[in-house]
Parts: structure tokens; C-alpha cells; sequence
């Protein structure tokens, strides 16, 4: 039997196997046989049984004693066996394999053999697996191949340069020059190898890109040439030719064109030729066309051209072809947020586009259709702002992949459009930290950068001084594994939420935020208590009654309260997520219909009490004839809704007071729904409570 029938043999014993372990059997047999082949040396079967490891390694069964076997292989002077040693390496070495280091020296003979062939063998391997230490070895015998006369020899090198540069960026110098000439050649595997190369150095190194930029000529003339040529059955594709390499020049041409405008102004032209002389009705073609517009839209390009392209987006979602249409799954996404960006303007077909776009984004695209919709947003026409900001909340709120990238990309929303943003944002977003125990370091040391950098976006300061009151210790620790943390002291802090209160910018709610940070951050530093004293007291007589009454309870808690100060202002429970008023910015559910299926709520004037016996009720707060106000902002307080003199009920008994968060901060309208509280009292002492006490709790 012949050492390649006998392969086939082998092979045809393990595919007749009924079991899985009688295929073990078989393969635990070959193995034996396959070893003792090994250790009897040179005997011209050693290539034949590593053809057989190797196979058995493609099936999943380990196969690493062969590895030693890849290396003399390698250093044999047969072709045969040297090409089975290098097929071996490729397959069962890496370069966390200590036996890859010892083929080095082998793979920098052959890289200098006489046969091209031999030569081939030595680029592949070390384009597969070489390591970082082999890519320094090597790169100057790498280089000296760029510069042969061999065209077999040229394409393979260039794509080891390749290989080699992402291992060793700091290599990428070595090839600049020998790149540049390659562009020259006529072989359209060295052209492409040419282009994947001068891609790479200028992806890898700005620099390079003056330098190539100057190729931008001779890279229009070779596409060109590509449009414009007969068919030629050699590189032709579905009546393109040698799309492959079209689409790689047309990438190139895009980084390249990138915010310069002389070599845009040296691709219009061409540009505008491929996208009316490519035939989209093949697959090729549409590659191609697709590229095109891509590059149309990241260049300088004129506005015409910008047409053109929004017009060849068009016929891709409106083709019935589905390979064309959706070609993968973000083929048509990047095409609606192409439109949306670069569209000639105009609200309405913007406007369609933005709904599309939000439309077509899915837990796959949601990483890429963000950052999409991040840079369109900062640009953005101010009537389709709220829009975005809304739509870009909900898409974070439904495929966020973890909470941190959820938070990070509302508060760029912030950053970007805070004064466009809805209502609800900022207690959903207050409620998303809440439930992110293991990010409350990682947020409150970015939003009080962001806090310091700038006031002028009520909601982002409004959530930056209700994560500095609950998380103000977290702050003050200067540690944090996330980001890089910044050393603030409590001065700092304090400066900040002044900034923030006395500033002009700030919005009455605004102003309660911070002077409830303020008061919370009694509680969480040492040396400052009496600065927050003074703080709290001057607004004790401001002329906005919210505030007035925050800042007189405040002053009561110092005074009277002292000793219960530290549990009122401890951190804040987690919010219940689907509690009234946190909406996500979803408010198609404002206006259901009810559910016919359930019995009919009980008119809210039944239960209602004489508009007398409420006022009475409430007149137990103090009594004041000033109409009560709604609280524009929640506070981060447990206890916002108590007041002195509630608290003043408690008689001096040794009793503490503590309310949870309410069920949400919305009470719908005609008896459509509650909000409840809970109410915690530590009586210790077991001692009586007025009555009229707990009437008071009640009418909270």
C-alpha cells in the first residue's frame, strides 16, 4: 500500500466509525503508529505520518507531540518533507510555542533559497505565526524581498510586511519606501498587497499619510484603468474587473482623502466615474458601489458627488435583491445614517431618515449606530435635537450592552444637548446610577469633571450634584479603577456646588440639587461641617420659597435634629424601576385606554374629603396661607417631604424618623393610581406617640 493511499485509507476507517468511541479507538491506534514512525528518525516516512497527524489534529484530537517533528521537517533539504513541515508549523505552532523560536534560523535560509517555491514556503509561515521576536529577525530579509524581480515572490512578501507591522509597529518605517514602488508593478496580486500595505502604515502611522498622499495620482490612474479595461477573464468578477482590488484602492483613496482637500479634489473625478460606470446588479458590483459612496461621504467631496451618492443609497434599500439589500447586518443601517448625515438639507427628508435610523437599531449594530448618532447629534439641526436625544435614549434603554457604556452614552447626550433633553431624563438616569453599585466611583469622578468643566447643562449638573451628595466619600477617596482618579479635597467639592448655586445659570431646581448635595456632604467629610452650616444658613432667607424651606429644614437638622442628622441624609435607597414617573422618555403610554377587562376605577370625587378637612389636615405642617408648590426637582434626601415643625411633633422623645423613597413622583390624575411611602419609626423605648404626630406622617 502506498504512503498516500494509506492516508486516504486512514481516513476512510475514521469517517466508517459507528461511535465516537470506536472513532477514539481508531485514532488512539494511528497516534501509536504515527510516534513509533517518529522515533525510528529518517527512514522517508516521517513526512507521510505528519500528514496523518496533521488531519487528526483538524478533527479536534491533540496532536502537539508532533511539533519537534514540524521542525526537522523544516530544516530537511527536500521540498516534499519541507513542505509538509511548514504546513505543520502553520497548523500546530504559535508564537507562544517555544519550539517556533528554534525554525527561525531555518525560515531565514530558506528566505535566501534558490527556488521560489521554497521561498513561498518560508513567507507563509512567517505571515502565520511569527512572533514578535521572529518579526525583527526577519524584517530586513522581509524588505530585501520587496525589491525582487519576482513578481511570485513580491506579493507574498508584501503581505508578510504586513503581518509584520501589526506585530512591530515601530518596523512600519522599514517598508515605507520599498511600498511607494510597488505601486508601479502590473501583477494585480503585487498591486493589491501594495495597497494593504501603504493601508497599514498609514492606519498605523500618521505620518506616512503626507507622504502617500502624494500616490493619490498614481492610485486614480490604476482604478481608472480598472473601470476602463476589457474584459479580461483572468481578474474579471461578474463583468467587474478584479473587484477585490477596486475595493481596496477605493479604502485607501478614503483615508487618504480625509480631511484634505487637494487630494480629494484628485479622486472626484474618478469617483464620479465608478459610481455611473459600475453595474450594481451583480454582487461585485455593488461592493464596489458601496465603497464608492463610503468614500464619497469620509472625503471632501462637492455636493454633486454627495447626491450621487445619496441617490445609489437609495437604490440599495429600495433593490429587491436581498444578498444586495442586506448584504450584512449593517449594510442598510450604514446607509440610512449616511443619508441622515450628509443628505442635502432639508427637515423633512432628515427627519424620515432620523426615524429610519432609529428604526434599524438592534442589539448586533447598537455600538456602531451610536457613535453614528453621538456625531450626528453635535451637528444637528436644532428642530430635530429633541428628536435625537429622545430616540437615542430609548435605543441606550433597550440594547445597552452593559450598564457603564448605558451611562457613558447619556451623559454625552448631556454634554452635547442637555437643554434639549426631556423632563424624566434626569431621575431615569438618577435611578440607572442607583442601580449600578459597581460604577458609583466610576460616575461621580466623571461627573464632577464634568461639573468643573461646565455649568451651563442643567441636567447634566443637576445629576452631577445628586451623585457628589450620595457619593461625595467615593469622591473624596481618590480611588478608582475605571478612570484615572483625580486627588480633590473637600474644599474642592465645595467650590464646585457653590459655583453651582450662586451661578446665573443655574435654574431654581438646579440650585436645590446642589444645596442638597451640599447637605449630604455633612455626613460624608470631617473638616468642613461648619462651611456647609454657613452654606445652608444663607439660603435660609433666598427669596425662592423651594429653596427657603429646603435651607430652614436643613438649619433645623443642624440645630434641634443634630443627632439624627446622619441617618435623614444616609445614601439613598436603589428606585424602583417601573415605579410612576420613570418613563425612559417612552410616553406612549401616557394616554392608554383602560383595560376593559378590569373593573372601573372609583370617581375620584367619591373619595375625595371637603377641599376644609384638607387644608386643616395640612395646616398640621405650620400653617401658612402661601399656596403649596410643586417640587420642581427630586431631591436626594429620604426625608424631602418632612419639615421642622414635623419634625418639631416628636416632642424631644428618643424616637427617629426615617421615610423611604416614594413608589415614583408622579400622582396620575381622576384616581388613576397611588404613590405610596413607607415610614420607618426606631422607637426603642417603647414611648407613646401623639396623635397628632401620626397624623402628621399620614398626611405625607
Amino acid at each position: 500500500m502506498t504512503p498516500s493511499v494509506r492516508l486516504q485509507e486512514m481516513i476512510r476507517v475514521i469517517r466508517s466509525a459507528r461511535t465516537q468511541g470506536e472513532e477514539r479507538g481508531i485514532i488512539q491506534k494511528e497516534c501509536a503508529d504515527i510516534r513509533a514512525q517518529f522515533r525510528q528518525g529518517d527512514n522517508g516516512e516521517r513526512s507521510h505520518s505528519l500528514a496523518k497527524l496533521l488531519y487528526v489534529h483538524m478533527l479536534g484530537y491533540p496532536a502537539h507531540f508532533g511539533q519537534m517533528e514540524c521542525v526537522r521537517l523544516i530544516a530537511s533539504p527536500r521540498y516534499s518533507e519541507k513542505r509538509i513541515g511548514y504546513l505543520g508549523a502553520m497548523m500546530l505552532l504559535d508564537e507562544k510555542q517555544d519550539a517556533s523560536l528554534l525554525i527561525t534560523n531555518s525560515i531565514k535560509n530558506d528566505l535566501s533559497h534558490s527556488s521560489q517555491y521554497v521561498q513561498s514556503l518560508a513567507l507563509c509561515t512567517l505571515a502565520c505565526m511569527g512572533s514578535a521576536e521572529m518579526c525583527r529577525d526577519l524584517a530586513p530579509e522581509i524588505e530585501r524581498l520587496l525589491r525582487a524581480s519576482n513578481s511570485y515572490i513580491k506579493k507574498k512578501a508584501t503581505l508578510c510586511a504586513v503581518h509584520i507591522i501589526r506585530k512591530v509597529p515601530e518596523l512600519a518605517e522599514l517598508f515605507t519606501p520599498s511600498a511607494r514602488s510597488l505601486l508601479s508593478e502590473k501583477n494585480h496580486g503585487v498591486l493589491h498587497g501594495a495597497v494593504v500595505l501603504i493601508t497599514e502604515l498609514c492606519e498605523h502611522n500618521p505620518d506616512t499619510l503626507d507622504q502617500f498622499r502624494k500616490a493619490v495620482p498614481e492610485l486614480v490612474q490604476i482604478m481608472k484603468g480598472l473601470v476602463t479595461s476589457s474584459y479580461s477573464p483572468e481578474h474579471n468578477v461578474a463583468g467587474i474587473s478584479d473587484p477585490f482590488l477596486q475595493v481596496r484602492i477605493l479604502r485607501l483613496l478614503r483615508i487618504l482623502g480625509h480631511n484634505n482637500d487637494t487630494a480629494s479634489d484628485a479622486m472626484n473625478d474618478l469617483l464620479a466615474q465608478v459610481a455611473t460606470n459600475t453595474d450594481s446588479s451583480k454582487t461585485a458590483g455593488s461592493a464596489v458601489l458601496y465603497e464608492t459612496v463610503l468614500t464619497i461621504m469620509d472625503i471632501n467631496s462637492e455636493s454633486g458627488l454627495r447626491v450621487l451618492a445619496v441617490n445609489i443609497l437609495g437604490r440599495f434599500l429600495l433593490n429587491n435583491d436581498r444578498n444586495i439589500r442586506k448584504k450584512n447586518t449593517l449594510f442598510s443601517t450604514y446607509c440610512t445614517l449616511l443619508f441622515l448625515l450628509y443628505a442635502p438639507p432639508s427637515g423633512f427628508y432628515c427627519s424620515r431618515a432620523l426615524e429610519l435610523s432609529l428604526a434599524l437599531v438592534s442589539a448586533v449594530n447598537i455600538r456602531s449606530m451610536m457613535k453614528e448618532l453621538l456625531i450626528f447629534l453635535s451637528t444637528c439641526p436644532p428642530e430635530l435635537r429633541s428628536q435625537t436625544t429622545s430616540g437615542i435614549f430609548n435605543a441606550a434603554e433597550r440594547y445597552s450592552p452593559s450598564k457603564r457604556w448605558h451611562i457613558d452614552t447619556i451623559l454625552h447626550v448631556l454634554t452635547t444637548a442637555g437643554g434639549d433633553v426631556r423632563d424624566e431624563t434626569v431621575p431615569n438616569l438618577i435611578q440607572l446610577i442607583t442601580t449600578a453599585s459597581e460604577l458609583h466611583c466610576y460616575t461621580v469622578h466623571k461627573l464632577y469633571r464634568a461639573l468643573v468643566k461646565d455649568i451651563s447643562q442643567q441636567p447634566l449638573v443637576q445629576v452631577a450634584c445628586w451623585c457628589i451628595g450620595e457619593y461625595g466619600d467615593l469622591l473624596l477617596k481618590g480611588e478608582c479603577e475605571e478612570i484615572e482618579p483625580v486627588q480633590v479635597t473637600e474644599d474642592d467639592v465645595l467650590d464646585a456646588l457653590e459655583t453651582v448655586l450662586q451661578s446665573h445659570m443655574s435654574s431654581p431646581a438646579t440650585r436645590g440639587f446642589a444645596l442638597t448635595a451640599t447637605m449630604k456632604l455633612s455626613t460624608r467629610i470631617t473638616d468642613n461641617v461648619d462651611r456647609i452650616r454657613s452654606i445652608v444658613s444663607i439660603y435660609g432667607s433666598c427669596i425662592d420659597l423651594e429653596l427657603q424651606q429646603r435651607a430652614v429644614e436643613y438649619n433645623a437638622l443642624f440645630k434641634k435634629y443634630d443627632h439624627m442628622r446622619a441617618a435623614v441624609l444616609e445614601r439613598m435607597p436603589v428606585m424602583d424601576k417601573n415605579s410612576p414617573g420613570h418613563t425612559n422618555g417612552d410616553t406612549s403610554g401616557e394616554n392608554k385606554e383602560p383595560d376593559p377587562s378590569k373593573p372601573k376605577p372609583v370617581e375620584a370625587g367619591l373619595l375625595s374629603e371637603p377641599a376644609s378637612q384638607v387644608c386643616d389636615l395640612l395646616d398640621l405642617l405650620g400653617g401658612t396661607d402661601t399656596p403649596l408648590q410643586p417640587n420642581p426637582a427630586p431631591t436626594s434626601t429620604p426625608t424631602t417631604t418632612s419639615s421642622a415643625d414635623l419634625l418639631d411633633l416628636l416632642g424631644g422623645l428618643d424616637v427617629q424618623l426615617q421615610m423611604k423613597a416614594p413608589s415614583g413622583n408622579v400622582i396620575p390624575a381622576h384616581g388613576l393610581g397611588q404613590v405610596t411611602q413607607t415610614v420607618v419609626l426606631n422607637n426603642p423605648n417603647k414611648a407613646s406617640l401623639p396623635c397628632l404626630f401620626l397624623c402628621s406622617c399620614l398626611s405625607h
